[in-house]
């Protein structure tokens, strides 16, 4: 198996190499414009990997990985507007740099793409997987966007959005690379269940970047969350500890239409150190990782593929990229 910065450059020469028209400009440049920002291309990579772990060529998968990382970034253009994110990857986001309309047909555009890309593989179960993975992701973002009105939102709820949001990209990304070569559907699964397992941990572990992490490194404003009253495995756990003062002191922060960025961020950060919310997520964010190297584990391949994908599923966990 190649490294990961091997994989990693020929997603990044695959996607260089989009054809776009060059009109409408104003429709096609933020896209370009996009891609461009870089990322660390996990869904891409992951396909390939599994691809050749499954006894495939590296070619055959290329069409699928980069539909699947087009496919991720329509995604977070429209994330980008509904939470009026002003950075992405460090760079100003696109409905920031052009507007909110430019940013949404750019994305329908790049679903399309997205859609034309996965298709040249000629194989239905990867379409029909793709397809299916898709709603569940737009299920996961409608059920985030509802938890935001809410105070009551469960642990079990929380894991379940991003599940969807966020995990079953991971795993589709994994069980695409192992269908094109028509693996095992056992063996196919087992890389799915590895991949939604990463994407818990990772998830879990951006939580935690957004109030604890470094901007530099983050590639968004840390506090994001906080500011959005976004219901995180943190402020979920904070509602159900805090007692008191403590409950206090978040029902002000939350309800306060006054509140400084400043303030805000600072005020519940504190309070999460307090309640000791940190800790929950560190062992949850351990526990996903441990089921995600047992399923990789169990895959019928190279103790070397092994252990290329159960490093990457400690980086993602750790976000030491």
């Amino acid at each position: 198996m190649k490294t990961f910065q091997e994989y990693l450059e020929t997603v990044n020469q695959a996607i260089a190499a989009i054809p776009y028209p060059a009109a409408p400009s104003k429709l096609y440049e933020p896209i370009s414009y996009h891609m461009a920002l870089g990322g660390k291309r996990v869904r891409p990579v992951l396909t390939l990997m599994a691809c050749e772990a499954m006894g495939g060529e590296l070619s055959h998968a290329l069409d699928a990985a980069v539909g699947l990382e087009m496919f991720h970034n329509f995604t977070l253009l429209h994330d980008d507007v509904m939470d009026n994110a002003d950075v992405r990857r460090g760079k100003t986001t696109v409905h920031r740099r052009w507007n909110a309309n430019t940013a949404i047909l750019s994305g329908d555009t790049m679903l399309t793409i997205a859609t034309q890309y996965i298709a040249r593989t000629a194989n239905w179960q990867v379409m029909d997987l793709f397809n299916k993975t898709a709603i569940e992701i737009y299920e996961g973002q409608q059920w985030d966007m509802d938890y935001e009105h809410r105070i009551d939102v469960t642990v079990e709820e929380y894991i379940n959005m991003i599940r969807l949001k966020t995990s079953v990209l991971l795993g589709c990304a994994l069980k695409t690379g192992a269908l094109i070569v028509d693996a095992d559907e056992q063996q196919a699964d087992l890389l799915y269940d590895a991949g939604v397992n990463m994407g818990l941990a990772f998830q879990l572990r951006d939580d935690v970047l957004d109030v604890w992490g470094d901007p530099a490194t983050f590639g968004k404003e840390i506090g994001g969350d906080i500011m959005n009253n976004k219901k995180t495995f943190l402020l979920i756990n904070a509602i159900r500890l805090a007692q008191g003062d403590d409950a206090d002191e978040l029902r002000h922060w939350l309800n306060d239409p006054y509140a400084t960025r400043d303030n805000k961020v600072a005020g519940v950060t504190a309070l999460y150190e307090r309640l000791g919310v940190r800790d929950l997520a560190e062992d949850a964010i351990a526990g996903y990782n441990d089921q995600a190297v047992a399923a990789f584990n169990q895959v019928k391949m190279s103790d070397e593929d092994k252990q290329a994908f159960i490093a990457l599923a400690n980086k993602l966990a750790g976000r030491q990229f």
